[in-house]
């Protein structure tokens, strides 16, 4: 299966095992990892275990998230997109999540906007999905924003491994 999404700024593509190094900057700056509930990964090898596993989501799921590039460069800046969850969050399961993830040197870049656009976009187009939503923490104002400015709306508040989130969703539009 290969994924490829493009934007005015960035390329969205399946995670590669070429992806690690970048993983790792990604997933060991624990700034990174304030508001997802994890520990930052210590060792490449824990990168390259998280990349097999989206792979596989590819081939069980036929959806999982994708590595961003950035065209200017070609630098690896994170990973936006979809995931099919199929483990009960909030009473819920089988729900399709759009989340992202970026390195520190990319925020405030409108990175997050611009892929959550192009992902709800192939929800709606490639996956013919019915709805999408977001897992956010409740101190995670910048995710919150933009999951609000691409259409997602606020439903309710959960604990999450005890934690405070934020369950957000949209509709189809037909």
């Amino acid at each position: 299966m290969h994924f490829f999404v493009e934007t005015e700024r960035l390329i969205m593509r399946e995670m590669l095992p070429t992806d690690d190094a970048g993983m790792f900057q990604l997933d060991s700056d624990p700034d990174v990892h304030l508001y997802i509930g994890r520990k930052p990964v210590q060792y490449i090898e824990q990168s390259r275990e998280v990349i097999e596993i989206v792979r596989k989501q590819y081939e069980i799921n036929g959806i999982g998230r994708w590595a961003v590039i950035e065209k200017e460069t070609g630098a690896f800046i994170g990973w936006s997109g979809l995931k099919l969850i199929t483990e009960p969050i909030n009473g819920r399961k089988n729900h399709l999540d759009l989340g992202y993830r970026f390195i520190k040197q990319y925020w405030g870049k409108g990175y997050a906007k611009e892929t959550a656009i192009a992902s709800a976009a192939y929800a709606w187009d490639v996956l013919n999905a019915k709805e999408l939503c977001g897992i956010v923490h409740i101190h995670n104002i910048a995710s919150r924003k933009t999951l609000q400015s691409v259409g997602l709306r606020y439903v309710e508040n959960f604990d999450y491994d005890g934690s405070p989130y934020e369950w957000y969703e949209m509709k189809r539009q037909d």
